[in-house]
């Protein structure tokens, strides 16, 4: 087995923990979901970090489940949550199988884009409603508080879909918010219904 190096020493060299960085992504809030219509983040309320403090920011989406087959969407505020609205251009597609094997594709989804609207950009589609179904991944927000830029998000999340039948899907979602205002709180939900169960993560990534 490989001796483990630090800074081109061995790990005995290192004299105390203190001197161990302690990792590029911090752990900012966990929402969690028991039938709720929304889970938001807000800069400043409840402990929430959104603001220029990290350059990045990282939200995971743990089994989030819906009370009706749905999306799984989000929108941004840049007034600490009174709205919801903001001017977007996103693109989304997909790659999917069934369960019973016999078909797949890999799709541009021209139905769950956003050309500069301001409607809700899409995460997960059609995620089914079975006890055991859900959608979970992880979505990056840039620099969220530019005054300079448009800020740019990414996003994959997999899913149980739900169409005529039972499928896997993993969906690739990216865009930006086409203002620039500082974003300051983000929203999700599901297209209809409740998210029923599930957390949802914020992390920072500093140094990056």
């Amino acid at each position: 087995m490989a001796l483990v190096k630090y800074n081109n020493n061995s790990i005995s060299a290192v004299t105390s923990a203190a001197s161990i960085p302690s990792g590029a992504l911090t752990h900012i809030k966990t929402l969690t979901a028991s039938s709720s219509g929304t889970l938001s983040f807000v800069d400043g309320a409840s402990s929430v970090v959104l603001d220029n403090t990290y350059p990045v920011y990282l939200f995971k989406f743990i089994n989030c489940h819906p009370s009706a087959n749905a999306d799984f969407v989000f929108n941004a505020s840049t007034d600490t949550g009174s709205n919801y609205n903001v001017t977007k251009t996103t693109t989304f597609f997909h790659a999917q199988g069934n369960e019973a094997g016999n078909y797949s594709d890999l799709a541009y989804q021209t139905g769950n884009d956003v050309a500069q609207g301001t409607g809700d950009a899409t995460l997960s589609r059609k995620i089914a409603t079975g006890n055991d179904d859900a959608t979970s991944g992880e979505m990056y927000l840039f620099n969220p508080s530019s005054t300079t830029f448009v800020k740019h998000f990414m996003s994959r999340l997999n899913a149980n879909q739900n169409i005529s039948a039972q499928y896997n899907s993993d969906n690739f979602g990216a865009g930006y918010f086409n203002t620039t205002s500082a974003i300051d709180a983000i929203q999700f939900k599901f297209s209809s219904g409740n998210i029923d169960a599930g957390k949802i993560k914020l992390y920072g990534i500093k140094d990056s």
